[in-house]
């Protein structure tokens, strides 16, 4: 499934979604951003104790073939939380898709599978405030 870039608040993995293995989010299509500059936030609604998240996005240039390295990376997350990640594709000109994939491991007592809920968020970082953050440096 291909989703389309807006101008507000893309989807790469809607909010509370469950997980309890590794897995991918939609596509997004990136191609008509104004800036080649994003805003992914990966926010964490609900853990179980003694488990890791791991988040990262991968770039195509035709949303169905990825590359084999993901372009940006979260730390891994181990609570509850939202964790913003600056993702600049001007080194990346080829990619006009992106999308997240998640990996989840889990350790110590109790049932081994992991268990997340989570989502993820892409939006564009308008170039009147990059031109602004610029300037400021």
């Amino acid at each position: 499934m291909t989703m389309t870039m807006t101008t507000t608040e893309s989807v790469l993995v809607p909010a509370q979604t469950v997980v309890t293995a590794k897995g991918d989010g939609a596509a997004v299509d990136v191609s008509d951003a104004a800036s080649r500059v994003f805003l992914v936030t990966v926010t964490i609604t609900k853990i179980i104790e003694q488990e890791s998240l791991d988040v990262s996005i991968f770039g195509s240039a035709d949303g169905l073939a990825w590359e084999a390295k993901s372009i940006a990376a979260f730390p891994q997350k181990f609570y509850c939380g939202e964790t913003p990640l600056l993702l600049d594709l001007s080194a990346h000109p080829a990619v006009k898709f992106v999308r997240a994939h998640w990996e989840v491991a889990r350790w110590g007592r109790g049932t081994e599978t992991p268990m997340f809920e989570f989502g993820v968020t892409l939006r564009e970082v308008p170039a009147d405030i990059l031109r602004e953050t610029a300037q400021h440096k």
